[in-house]
């Protein structure tokens, strides 16, 4: 049986006594993608900053690649190949493709000064994998649509090894054919059996994109379920009443 790359078992934490997340479990395997849904203060943001790294849990256990691990900081996550790409994408609008890719772990010469032909050389090699129609390295990045920029995010924490992937709502804004190019990187991304958590609030994508689903409501998780097995309206029952018909039935 597949070890799953992520475990996470019971997780809990308090804000001023109020559960944010009340015992989660969840899971994650390799080549998989898993939606979070739920309605804002649902507590899925909550949960991915734990397995990020942003909080630590008051309760319960990670696992990594079948090993408990221990996570306090965003460099603990990364140290366990996760890697998450937030809404705001985190990118420097001034600097191209290739300086943000690298930025703040660039690639240096033998006399410490940084190397621009060979981060110009890996980029190129990890856009051909992920995105071949990329062609705008030079351009700083505020000249490229919301999919091209999307695509240095991703490149940026592949090229650095992530196996796990948190995404949150990364279609948001984006027009219907931006909304594709993304669709069409998670799908290399699951070929190249890298994980990944994906947060939206858009059913229909989630049923396009995701494996599996789980919904969670007031810090608990409604149910998890595959795509095949439920409709959109299930999902939408479950992120409005809280309850699983699949369950019921």
């Amino acid at each position: 049986m597949t070890t799953p790359l992520v475990q996470m078992k019971n997780i809990s934490i308090a804000f001023g006594g109020v559960h944010a997340v009340d015992n989660v479990s969840l899971d994650l395997y390799p080549g998989e993608v898993v939606g979070l849904l739920g309605h804002n203060g649902a507590g899925k943001s909550t949960l991915i900053k734990i397995l990020s790294g942003a909080y630590k849990a008051d309760s319960g256990e990670i696992w990594i690649n079948g090993k408990k691990v221990d996570i306090q900081s965003p460099r603990d996550a990364r140290a366990n190949s996760i890697e998450t790409i937030y809404q705001t994408l985190a990118l420097a609008d001034n600097l191209d493709a290739a300086s943000n890719l690298f930025l703040g772990r660039e690639l240096t010469t033998p006399f410490g000064f940084v190397d621009d032909s060979r981060q110009e050389a890996e980029t190129r090699k990890i856009m051909a994998r992920l995105n071949p129609n990329f062609k705008k390295l030079k351009e700083p990045v505020s000249a490229l649509s919301g999919g091209q920029r999307q695509s240095v995010a991703i490149a940026r924490a592949v090229y650095f090894k992530a196996r796990i992937l948190i995404m949150d709502e990364p279609t948001a804004a984006l027009g219907v054919h931006e909304t594709k190019m993304v669709a069409d990187l998670i799908t290399e991304l699951k070929k190249q059996g890298l994980g990944i958590f994906l947060i939206s609030h858009d059913t229909r994508e989630m049923m396009d994109l995701c494996d599996r689903v789980s919904v969670m409501k007031n810090g608990q998780v409604v149910g998890t379920e595959r795509v095949e097995d439920v409709t959109e309206d299930d999902i939408l029952s479950m992120i409005i009443l809280g309850k699983n018909p699949k369950a019921a039935a």
